[in-house]
């Protein structure tokens, strides 16, 4: 369970940063600018998925292994 944690926070982790570049450069990077649903709410989406990947990171932590 604690590696799974891991995947998805890496993914959210992911994600979230390339939304960023994405508000930010005009690169079209990422899953947050593809989705119609969160236009215009393309940096909340991608603050929200790097807290996201944070709090998946220490849920993690707290787990033991195994």
């Amino acid at each position: 369970m604690k590696q799974v944690l891991e995947v998805l926070g890496f993914v959210a982790l992911v994600q979230g940063v390339l939304g960023l570049l994405h508000e930010c450069t005009d690169w079209h990077v990422g899953l947050v600018q593809r989705l119609g649903l969160l236009d215009g709410y393309g940096i909340y989406a991608s603050v929200a998925l790097v807290v996201l990947a944070f709090a998946l990171f220490a849920a993690a932590e707290s787990r033991k292994s195994g």
